[in-house]
This record gives C-alpha cells, structure tokens and sequence, in this order.
C-alpha cells in the first residue's frame, strides 16, 4: 500500500468538520405516507478507489465538482454492498484509505417546484468517515459507519429547479485510537521486503473491516412543517397498556397534533391530542418474546396526524409507528419482560455474507430469521455494532428480543480512553438510542464488547459513558460484554477446533449454565451464529469458523445441538402451554 492516509485525513477531517448540514434532530425511519414519499437510490454507483500515494488525489482534483466519469475510469459498484469482495482486484479488497461513490437520481417534477416539500438525503451506513456533496455543493458529513445520517437538501434541487442530482459520497476506511472501532496505522519500513511508504490497518478485533456504503441510500420527502421525532415509552397498570408519546415538531410553533392508537384491525382503541400524553389501553395486548406466549409480538399502530395553517393554506403531514407494550426490569437474580422471567437463548451474529460482505440483503436476512426459528432462538446480540434498521423491524414484528451494541469493540489502547474517544462514543450512544428507542426488542444496550476495562482511565470512560446511556433512556439496562480468563478445559475435548470440538464443548457449557441458571445466569447467546470473514492470519484460514452454520448458512453439528437444547429450554419456560412445537405453519413463522 501507498503512503498512509491518516494524517493527511485527520488535518482535512478537522477543516470541514462543522461544515455539513447533517440534522441533527430526529431520526424517524422513512415512511410513505399520505404526506410523505421516498425514491429508493439502490443499485448501480459509480465508483472509484483512490490509490494516490497520499489518498488525497480526489479533493486535489475536486472530483466532486464533475461527473467521476470525466476524472478517469470507474467501476460499477452495488449500493448496498461493501466494496471489498464485489471485484477481482487483490488491491481493492484491502483498501485502507478514499473511496468515491457517484449516483445521478432523477427526481419528481413536484419534489422540485413544490416550495413546501421538503427533500431529504439519507444515508443508511457509510462505514467509516463520509463526506457528501450534492451537484458539487458540500451538504454533510458524518463520522462512523452502521448508524444512518441525513441533510435536507430542498434549497438545492428546488433552486432551478433541476430534474436530477448528482450525489457524490466520498467514505475513508481508516480506523485510528480515536474511531469506533479503533485501530492503528502501522508502517513497513524494511524495504528489502515492502516497497517505500507500505502500511497495514491493524485492529483488535476478529471480523474484516469491510467498508463502503453498507446500506439503503434513499431520498424522502415531507412538508416543510412536519413531524420530526417521536419518542415512546410503555408500561402497565394491572390489565391497561399505558403508552406515554412525545413528539417533536419542525417548522413552525403553530399547529395541531392529533395521536391514535390502532390494534391489528384497525380499531381505533385510544387516542389524544398534543405534543405529549399517556394513551390507555384497558385490556392490552402485550408485546411478548417469542416462544413466552402463544401470541408473540403484538404490535398497535400510532398515528400521527400534523396540521398547520400557513399563508398559502392548510398543511398536514402525516406518519405511523409500530408499538409494542412490554415492561423490562431486572432483580438480583432474574431478567423480567411484563414481570415475567425471560431466559435469553440465542445467538450472537454479524452482518457478514459472501461477496456483499457487510451489505444488507434482504433474502439473507429472512433466511437468518428463518435459521433462529428453526433453531429455537428467542434473542441475539448485534455483534459488534448496530444492524440495520430493518433487522430490528422484523425483531419487533417475530418477538425476537435484542441486546443492541454499539461499535465499542477493539478498545485496547489507552490512547483509546482519551477524551476524544470519550466525546465520539457519547455522540454514538446518542445516535444509537435515537434511532432504536422506539423497538420494542430493543431490550438493553450495550457500549462496548471485550475492551481493555483494567486500564486505569477505563474507570471514568465507562462510568460516564453508562451514566449517559442511561440518562437517554432510563427504561432499559445498560451493560458491556467483558471476557474473563480459564486456566484450561477440564472437558478433554478435541485439540483442534473441528466439528466434534465445538460440539463437545458446548456439552460441557450446558451442564454449568443449568447449574447457574437455578441461581444467576439469566441467558446464553452462542458465538456464533455463523462462520464470518475476518483478515487473514495462520489462525484465521479464510475467516472465523466458530459459527453453528457456516457462511453459506448450511448448519454444523453444533447447530442440531443447540436447536435441541433451546427448544427444550422453550418447553421449560413457557408458561401458557406445555409443550411447544419445533415446526409451526402459518405465514408467520415464529407464530406457533
């Protein structure tokens, strides 16, 4: 690789940063509605990857200033996707440094002369450092990837008014002590073996660093009063759901809301008006884990109904949010949903997949969800960053209960501890409980996996990054995965991590867990779901092998294993029947 763009990165980082007109309210997943459209930007990008010695090629040319075509040749690259495995050349798969992505979207005649729509640009996961122009205007930038960000773009497309945008995205993959997830840059100085200025990202965690833009790019629309975040919270008096809104508006002080709430028909159950409330719904139905009830998942509707008085009219705007009734509470000794005992049994996972690597799919997904009804799971961890958002719409629509985790992993470095780290963990957090609040799967955050908390300055950093998430949404528990040391395997298992290994040493974890779990442990989530890409190593031919299925989702021995253990465990801690089916019909799987 060429000389490191690290440094020449952080000097450019510093000049724009503050620049961009990201928003920085709500972060409402776009819906159509009556008064709300979006135009989907999936499929073919322009790309390029900028292999300059100093990665800085592309602001040196101002390729954004023209299409990417006129600066040299591109490729063809698919939006979701990472972009590492998509092609053949050796050089782009461990890229560390500028990619250009370039799309032109042709955008409806009302969107562009209809002064009271408002033109949104969102960006679902721009992994790691993206900047964004709009017809060669800088319009926002936004640091880290797996989280969306968005910028109002309306006084550019309706300042012509144009019948298309050029959007251009430049992203930078490099990881330092001060991102999320850290890493470093390490130069190769023997030239008898490396060429002059060669350097390697190295991490400390165990995945492959893809990058790209992992997720749905999109442009949506809504007036220019409009609701712009709802926040929603439940609990329950003996049979009556309680479900306490607020909601935020932009555009003006003047206008009326109007909230109701909607069961599976349709049927209006309660409503309310303003900004905030408490909406009762005598004998609710709650929102439960699947396999805890015969009737999983029950979602209500809210409507939100906006309308002002402006000088050119009457304006509404409108939006729907799915909502479950659920509680969650913690005892010394138990994990409880609606003041009942859950019992994790899932599995840990990552967004990983051949040749899309990190990009979302939705046949993958689905078979995924398919995989943990097969196997009896009734949660998951989103290891090591956030997932999509569609990930945790269908955990709210199957009962799939989550532990949502930020990108916190690899936090080795003391350096990694500085007050920089700090303020660009608490701006993640921020985001994360923003975007995730309202899931009712979302059962609990967590801020880091495996870090380094021995060092002494992790004390203040964890402290104040808990008491943080926690001041955001103090209904649910706030934890961090941390690994502990044993001396050996007193198993006498195989040497060799094979089939029969894995097997036999989850034998050995189920005897202590049904011994703990009559005292304490209140779950187990397998690692890992399935067998994922990681950089190449003596130890890592090909990737890490630890999943129950294997990249492909083909399922190993350890899988019948634990399909077999978890659906026993659903049999013991169900309480509203017997016995619980392993296959159940019906269009909704986890639905039995």
């Amino acid at each position: 690789m060429a000389r490191s763009p690290a440094g020449a990165w952080a000097v450019l980082g510093a000049l724009l940063w503050g620049c961009g007109l990201t928003l920085h309210g709500g972060m409402l997943y776009p819906r159509e509605s009556a008064s709300r459209e979006r135009k989907e930007l999936d499929g073919l990008w322009s790309f390029r990857a900028d292999f300059s010695d100093n990665r800085h090629q592309g602001f040196e040319q101002q390729w954004y200033q023209s299409p990417l075509r006129e600066s040299g040749p591109t490729l063809d690259m698919p939006v979701p996707s990472s972009f590492n495995d998509v092609g053949q050349d050796g050089q782009l798969r461990s890229f560390v440094g500028w990619v250009w992505y370039e799309r032109e979207a042709t955008l409806p005649q009302r969107w562009t002369q209809d002064l009271s729509t408002r033109v949104v640009l969102r960006i679902g996961s721009a992994h790691y450092y993206a900047i964004v122009w709009v017809n060669g205007v800088h319009v926002a930038e936004h640091k880290g990837g797996h989280l969306p960000f968005e910028v109002d773009i309306s006084k550019l497309v309706q300042s012509g008014p144009l019948s298309s945008c050029r959007i251009t995205i430049a992203i930078n993959n490099t990881l330092t002590p001060y991102t999320l997830p850290p890493g470093t840059i390490l130069y190769k100085t023997d030239t008898s073996k490396y060429p002059k200025g060669y350097f390697v990202q190295n991490t400390n965690f165990d995945f492959f660093n893809y990058a790209g833009l992992h997720r749905p790019v999109l442009l949506y629309t809504t007036p220019t009063i409009y609701i712009d975040d709802i926040t929603i919270t439940t609990n329950l008096d003996q049979n009556t759901g309680l479900v306490n809104y607020q909601i935020f508006i932009q555009g003006s002080e003047h206008f009326q809301l109007e909230v109701s709430l909607l069961d599976k028909e349709g049927k209006v159950v309660a409503q309310g008006l303003g900004c905030q409330g408490q909406l009762q719904v005598p004998s609710a139905h709650l929102w439960w884990p699947y396999l805890m009830h015969e009737h999983p998942a029950y979602l209500y509707l809210l409507e939100v109904r906006l309308t002002a008085q402006t000088a050119a009219g009457s304006m509404s705007d409108f939006y729907t949010l799915p909502v479950g009734i659920r509680t969650v509470a913690v005892t010394e000794s138990q994990f409880l949903i609606n003041g009942k005992p859950f019992y994790f049994h899932g599995v840990n996972k990552h967004e990983d997949a051949d040749i899309r690597g990190r990009g979302f799919d939705w046949p993958l997904l689905v078979k995924d969800f398919n995989l943990l009804h097969w196997l009896g799971a009734n949660s998951f961890r989103t290891s090591h960053y956030p997932y999509a958002e569609e990930v945790l719409q269908l955990c709210d629509r199957y009962g799939i209960v989550v532990i949502d985790e930020s990108p916190g992993v690899g936090i080795m470095l003391e350096q990694s501890y500085s007050n920089v780290s700090l303020q660009h963990h608490l701006e993640v957090m921020g985001e994360l409980v923003r975007r995730d609040k309202n899931h009712p799967a979302v059962v609990m955050w967590s801020v880091a996996n495996e870090p380094t908390s021995f060092l002494k300055p992790a004390a203040y950093y964890f402290k104040t990054l808990i008491a943080h998430t926690k001041a955001l949404d103090p209904s649910r528990p706030v934890t961090f995965v941390t690994n502990s040391n044993y001396e050996v395997d007193l198993g006498d298992p195989p040497l060799m991590f094979s089939e029969e290994y894995q097997k036999g040493l989850l034998e050995q974890y189920h005897l202590v867990l049904d011994q703990k779990r009559k005292e304490y442990v209140v779950g187990e989530l397998i690692w890992n779901f399935a067998d994922f890409m990681t950089d190449q190593s003596p130890l890592r031919v090909i990737g890490n092998k630890k999943g129950i299925f294997t990249r492909q989702r083909q399922p190993k021995s350890a899988a019948f294993l634990l399909r077999q253990r978890y659906w026993k465990l659903a049999n013991e801690t169900r309480y509203h029947r017997s016995t619980v089916k392993s296959q159940c019909m019906g269009k909704n799987p986890f639905i039995c």
